[in-house]
């Protein structure tokens, strides 16, 4: 087979006589086919390298496609089975932070009930985000797909929604702590505001509209002394940063309501506690240190007055959410166009008996077996507020809200669940 080279410049095999007449005409002509066949053979040669880099270009966005963190044919099937419904009218709902403390639970609950759930999850490390993977662990136990991904990923939202015609949203993903947003305060900023208008502007324009139950917290009460807290109390007073986003999340998802027509629930948790709890809460953290002998720091508030919080169960957290899903009502705009007034809504859900930190400890000493080693401290300006107490007559009303689980039986719970899960033998204690 000849080669390149011989294509371009062919050899004359003999002797032939040159007519030296047109001998300028002949090197002309010579040099003119030279100067096409070379021409030619370069816009092939282009052509070629345009088409193998159009096909690689092909290639790897394919490759992209079927092995990136979200997105291919598998992953696609996996959320639509995650997503299906075993229960006649049973709802389809896309819970974010199921990987959370609270997310888990509320997503185990939804799918033993025989509600699809399909969670997403962004697994940062506020803290250990091997507790968030022991957790998506357990919810693909029970067949709960958790997506890796942003709320502000535009593209991944949107593609979800595409998948799934979510009835509901239960929007548990936030920046949590309130001292936390001292060090990072645009962790809140990009969680909590922008990542709930993202939510926001994905379900406004899905159609048909789910309706949205998201958390709020008891903190936006913030510097109100008047208790029990209730939802009709001012909360335009904000002890903290991250008290300050969730009054924000009221105030965009009223307008949301407002504009669109999507039914919204906001709930405003008190001091959630028990197995899979966040490792930056005080029950948490005073449960390792007294296990480990390290001193725990009670705060006090003004005048030594101990600090007191209206401590949850999370099993009745998890009634809570359940009920406001049942409860929602329906979404009543399509497409971004709103076609009549949905409901909107505020909860408290609290346990509604407050507890004093001090005491707290003492359940932990007892059910741990270890003596506590205290150190009492005046509470810093840190946004903390001293105390909590929830009024929960609105949420008994609407959907039957009542907590059974007092602090002594919920704590021994969670110690349980400590003891094993960090390997704790009670010979240990």
């Amino acid at each position: 087979m000849p080669s390149l080279e011989d294509e371009l410049f062919p050899s004359t095999p003999g002797k032939f006589k040159i007519d030296r007449g047109h001998n300028i005409n002949r090197q002309f002509h010579r040099c003119f086919a030279s100067t096409s066949t070379m021409f030619i053979w370069a816009l092939f040669l282009i052509a070629l390298t345009a088409s193998y880099l159009s096909f690689q270009s092909f290639v790897d966005s394919g490759n992209r496609y079927f092995t990136a963190s979200w997105g291919g044919i598998q992953w696609e099937k996996q959320i639509r089975n995650s997503a299906k419904t075993n229960r006649p009218g049973g709802m389809s709902v896309l819970v974010t932070g199921a990987a959370g403390f609270i997310g888990s639970h509320v997503s185990l609950a939804l799918k033993k009930r025989g509600d699809g759930v399909v969670g997403l999850d962004n697994f940062n490390n506020y803290y250990d985000p091997s507790l968030k993977k022991a957790r998506q662990s357990l919810l693909h136990s029970q067949a709960i797909l958790v997506v890796e991904g942003d709320l502000n990923d535009v593209k991944l939202m949107a593609k979800l929604f595409d998948l799934v015609a979510f009835t509901h949203v239960m929007h548990l993903a936030a920046q949590a702590g309130v001292r936390y947003a001292m060090e990072n305060p645009s962790s809140y900023v990009h969680s909590n505001i922008a990542g709930l208008v993202t939510l926001l502007e994905t379900c406004k324009s899905a159609n048909p509209q789910p309706a949205i139950v998201w958390a709020s917290s008891s903190s936006v009460y913030g510097l109100n002394d008047k208790v029990p807290f209730s939802e009709l109390d001012r909360t335009d007073q904000p002890a903290s940063l991250y008290a300050a986003t969730k009054k924000a999340g009221e105030e965009i998802t009223h307008s949301y309501n407002h504009i669109y027509g999507l039914a919204i629930t906001g709930l405003r948790f008190f001091t959630v506690y028990g197995p899979w709890g966040r490792p930056d809460m005080a029950y948490f953290s005073f449960t390792r240190n007294i296990l480990q002998g390290k001193t725990i720091t009670i705060y006090r508030g003004k005048n030594k007055a101990d600090l007191a919080r209206d401590f949850t169960y999370i099993d009745d957290i998890v009634k809570g959410c359940l009920g406001s899903l049942d409860t929602s009502g329906r979404s009543t705009g399509s497409g971004g166009k709103k076609r009549g007034p949905a409901p909107y809504r505020n909860f408290n859900l609290g346990n509604t008996t407050p507890v004093k930190v001090p005491t707290l400890v003492n359940i932990l000493e007892k059910h741990l077996r270890v003596k506590a080693k205290r150190k009492i401290v005046e509470m810093p300006g840190n946004g903390d507020v001293p105390y909590t107490h929830a009024n929960i007559s609105l949420a008994r009303r609407e959907f039957g809200y009542k907590p059974t689980t007092d602090l002594q039986t919920g704590l021994k719970k969670f110690v349980r669940w400590y003891l094993s899960y960090y390997g704790y033998n009670r010979k240990d204690v």
